[in-house]
């Protein structure tokens, strides 16, 4: 029995997803998420009640969470390209990484776009701020942190650049990473180049006008 990814194209977490599934080239079935397919959303609804994506089934088994996903897939479907290292250590800073990106990352990203989908006088504007000035001390961090590396944990392309590739590409349109962060844009583009990421942003180029705060004409 096929996997079966529950997903959505332009969900930052679910290109992190697919971003391993393509880096290996693993096989599965791809489960639309959105507006007219509804046995797929009623399928979505029944395996995970919360109703967050992506979910992963392998057979009777169900997945979620996109880091955990990752790491199923590693365990159960491994490829050529080994997104969590053997090494222990070597582990522990790609899975620090990853929870910096999401956390830092796209957890304030989402914020501010959300915000912007409530109505006028529900907006939270001290929240917003807040999340503005995080992603300036995230941007400057990681702007120090990888001055002297291709990826994010070092020369190999891991767990911790699925999660940086999506959360970076959707921060810069939400708050633009200023000309000082050169390494971390320079990170930016090196994602947006690595082939199975512009799989992903391809994929979900129909879904540009989603953007609630307009998405700008590049990338």
């Amino acid at each position: 029995m096929p996997l079966k990814l529950y997903a959505h194209p332009f969900s930052s977490y679910c290109q992190k997803a697919l971003i391993a599934f393509y880096e290996n080239e693993t096989p599965f079935d791809y489960c639309l998420l959105e507006p007219g397919q509804d046995q797929t959303l009623a399928e979505h609804a029944a395996l995970w009640p919360l109703q967050r994506f992506p979910v992963l089934t392998d057979g009777a088994r169900t997945v979620v969470e996109t880091t955990i996903i990752i790491e199923y897939l590693g365990l159960h479907h491994p490829g050529p390209v080994q997104l969590i290292p053997s090494d222990p250590d070597s582990a522990i800073q790609v899975r620090m990484l990853d929870r910096f990106f999401d956390n830092y990352i796209m957890t304030p990203t989402q914020k501010i776009v959300g915000d912007s989908l409530r109505n006028v006088e529900n907006r939270d504007g001290q929240g917003v701020a807040e999340a503005r000035q995080l992603l300036e001390v995230a941007y400057r961090w990681l702007n120090n942190n990888i001055a002297d590396k291709e990826w994010a944990a070092g020369e190999a392309f891991s767990l911790a650049d699925c999660a940086a590739a999506p959360a970076l590409f959707y921060a810069d349109w939400a708050h633009p990473m200023a000309a000082e962060f050169s390494n971390v844009r320079a990170y930016r583009q090196r994602l947006l180049a690595r082939p199975a990421y512009a799989r992903a942003v391809d994929e979900a180029r129909p879904h540009r006008p989603l953007f609630p705060l307009g998405a700008p004409d590049r990338d």
